[in-house]
């Protein structure tokens, strides 16, 4: 286990929790069978583009969400919508990968400004 892992374990976190406390309302939000069930590979291929842009913008870091990196998501959805179906010669990956990631990053955003969602866990 890493020193930081370590830290992680030993200092308690503090935030705001993502989903409802109420049980019947929790039972509303079907995660695992609503989205995990429905895309397993896409999930999976979006995870991945996450682990190269890390590698690539925070070398050396854990994994996480560098929000001050890119912030023209629906800009960059569009370039890589034009693009869908091929694959991008720096990632290696579906340019439709990109737009899903760049999807969830816009989308997630709005649930923080908009819907009051508390920051993601990943984000810095």
């Amino acid at each position: 286990m890493s020193a930081e892992n370590a830290d992680y374990l030993e200092k308690p976190v503090v935030r705001e929790q993502t989903m409802p406390t109420d049980s019947k309302d929790r039972k509303n939000v079907p995660i695992t069978s609503g989205v995990l069930d429905y895309f397993p590979a896409a999930l999976a291929a979006v995870a991945r583009l996450s682990k190269f842009g890390n590698d690539k913008h925070n070398p050396g870091q854990p994994l996480h969400w560098s929000r001050d990196k890119s912030a023209d998501h629906a800009d960059c959805i569009a370039r890589h919508l034009i693009d869908r179906g091929i694959i991008d010669p720096e990632t290696k990956m579906s340019h439709t990968v990109e737009v899903a990631w760049r999807a969830l990053a816009l989308l997630q955003l709005e649930e923080e400004e908009k819907n009051g969602a508390p920051k993601a866990r990943g984000a810095r």
